[in-house]
């Protein structure tokens, strides 16, 4: 039986990331959504980046604002290097600087390996890891410039990518998705190498099950969320809102020494559950 509880909303202390800028991409739905919404929450100006479906982003603007911060729709599609580019030019412009990048926006093109096309391979990469290298290479151009600002925080900039467990456990049937989230883990481990002498630190979120849209047949029949829960140890499923906590975290000074390390946020999944009574 699924024990989920609504996930607490008013967690977040709401001074934590005071004065600072942030760009969430894939910011209008799921954990997207959340995540912006939680960084508002903490006293951050906020980016939401979407590629679709202005009415949502503008809600979400709009719940931003209502925490006395300020915030903006950017439409972009992360896998277009000019889109990307005159997005962070724009931030940087109206919002003065950038001091947090969620690289957030994903997607899936689910198939068996024989049967996925090369565009359903093309597009899940495009976006998945292309879209984080390009969001995170102009976010870092603009943390250099600026370098560190002791009032607003200890480091240069933080970026965070959204990776997935898919970039430790294998999954059937998405070989573009779990290949895309083993390249993130690996690329944000090789860009926090690099960037932490600048003082730019550079870490990932891997969500598990996550009460989302993208996922919505794994978990919204009984059937579908007893066979789901199986997979996790704590016994339910996570919100968005379990993501977002864990973003405002790694983005805060409290994280500091934190640097090229990915957070399961996950229940236990990463634990291979299956092997608890002996495999």
């Amino acid at each position: 039986m699924d024990s989920t509880v609504e996930a607490p909303r008013d967690v977040i202390p709401a001074q934590l990331l005071k004065g600072q800028k942030a760009l969430v991409t894939g910011a209008n739905s799921g954990i997207g959504l959340a995540t912006a919404i939680g960084l508002g929450r903490a006293g951050a100006d906020v980016a939401v980046n979407y590629v679709a479906d202005r009415d949502a982003a503008d809600r979400v603007v709009e719940e931003i604002a209502a925490h006395g911060v300020r915030a903006a729709a950017y439409e972009a599609d992360v896998s277009k290097e000019d889109q990307v580019t005159a997005m962070m030019d724009r931030m940087v412009q109206e919002f003065g600087t950038i001091d947090i990048l969620v690289a957030n926006a994903g997607l899936q093109r689910d198939a068996g390996f024989t049967e996925m096309t090369l565009a359903q391979w093309q597009k899940v990469l495009d976006v998945n890891l292309t879209g984080q290298f390009l969001c995170a290479r102009e976010a870092t151009k603009e943390f250099r410039r600026r370098g560190v600002v002791p009032e607003v925080s200890r480091a240069a900039g933080k970026i965070i990518c959204m990776s997935s467990v898919h970039q430790l456990i294998p999954w059937s049937g998405h070989v573009n998705y779990a290949s895309s989230k083993g390249g993130v883990q690996m690329m944000m481990e090789t860009l926090a190498q690099e960037l932490a002498p600048e003082k730019i630190r550079v870490n990932a979120v891997a969500p598990g099950a996550i009460r989302t849209p993208i996922n919505r047949s794994a978990w919204d029949t009984p059937e579908a969320r007893e066979d789901l829960l199986r997979l996790i140890p704590y016994n339910r499923i996570g919100d968005p809102e379990d993501i977002a906590h864990a973003v405002v975290g790694l983005a805060s000074d409290l994280m500091d020494y934190v640097v090229g390390t990915t957070l399961y946020v996950d229940g236990g999944m990463t634990l291979f559950p299956g092997f608890a009574t002996g495999g």
